[in-house]
């Protein structure tokens, strides 16, 4: 999926003005309007959070020639696998926040959550319709793959990942209360369905992009579907990522495997993980140079009510990759 700009969808005259859409997604945008902002919010959302999750890594998720994501969609790697999975909870997550906020006329609070539970409280407040924004990111984000020219094991990983998104959603609801009583006893509390913060989705689905399953497409039965490579594995669930290539090393520039190259790229000196100057910088050595920082400091609350901090400067040491 190439995720839409807020721009795009804020300034286009209709629906088939947006860019890179199938005409099944134009009509869905025609009938949906009202939803398109929060579509557009979803996808800035899971570019920033990308972004997030792979700073310090050679391939961070960059942006090749104002392209979203650029070329490493076109190959089945991992890290396409994370865009697909990622795209598709962040237009979940700001669909079902829409619902929750008021925004959107078509949905609510999820009504389906009440009554008393088990553990003594009462269902009340509002619930995230997380089911609304799952549906919604289904019939959106899925329709581009299901009608995308690409092979069948390509059209499947795409559908697999960009569920596994959505379920990371489902599988990580929260449950928040309040208490009501005299002098702050709880008398009584009242709970409702809570979405987690999209940082929490952005760690989880990293973590399984860590674990993620190389799989090709092979025929069981009468289905083609896709199975483990290495069958000593365990079959992957509907929640796991998978991906059907091995990912390049992003070591240089490549823009037909979406990759910048990791030249020029920040690296820690004493680290020994993947950000650090050895690995980063694929084993060409450093560039060491010196540079001057300004940080508020010697901060102090004046009554009332403000604080004063004065600007302290000091250089650091700062490692780029040859």
């Amino acid at each position: 999926m190439q995720a839409l700009g807020i721009n795009e969808i804020q300034t286009a005259a209709t629906c088939d003005d947006l860019p890179g859409l199938v005409n099944k997604q134009i009509q869905i945008c025609k009938r949906n309007l009202e939803v398109m902002d929060s579509v557009s919010r979803g996808a800035n959302l899971a570019i920033q959070e990308c972004q997030a999750q792979f700073a310090n890594r050679r391939w961070n998720c960059s942006t090749v020639d104002e392209s979203v994501f650029g070329h490493v969609l076109d190959n089945g790697t991992r890290e396409a696998a994370f865009v697909s999975a990622i795209s598709s909870a962040g237009v979940a997550h700001a669909v079902t926040s829409g619902c929750s906020s008021g925004e959107l006329e078509k949905c609510g609070c999820d009504r389906t959550v009440d009554g008393n539970s088990a553990d003594g409280f009462v269902w009340a407040g509002c619930s995230d319709n997380v089911a609304y924004g799952v549906q919604f990111s289904q019939i959106f984000v899925d329709a581009r793959e299901r009608k995308a020219r690409v092979s069948m094991g390509r059209k499947l990983m795409n559908l697999h990942n960009n569920e596994a998104g959505r379920r990371t959603i489902e599988s990580n609801m929260r449950t928040e209360c309040k208490c009501h009583g005299v002098s702050g006893s709880c008398e009584m509390k009242t709970c409702w369905k809570s979405m987690p913060p999209f940082r929490s989705i952005g760690l989880v689905l990293k973590e399984k992009f860590d674990g993620a399953t190389e799989v090709r497409l092979r025929r069981i039965g009468s289905r083609r579907q896709l199975a483990p490579v290495n069958p000593d594995f365990k079959p992957h669930t509907s929640s796991d990522l998978v991906y059907l290539v091995q990912s390049p090393d992003f070591c240089e520039e490549d823009l037909k495997l979406g990759s910048l190259g990791t030249h020029g790229r920040r690296c820690n000196k004493t680290s020994k993980a993947i950000d650090g100057c050895e690995l980063m910088c694929c084993g060409r050595g450093f560039n060491t140079h010196i540079e001057e920082v300004v940080e508020r400091c010697s901060c102090k609350f004046h009554w009332c009510c403000y604080v004063k901090c004065r600007n302290c400067h000091r250089t650091v040491e700062v490692h780029t990759c040859k």
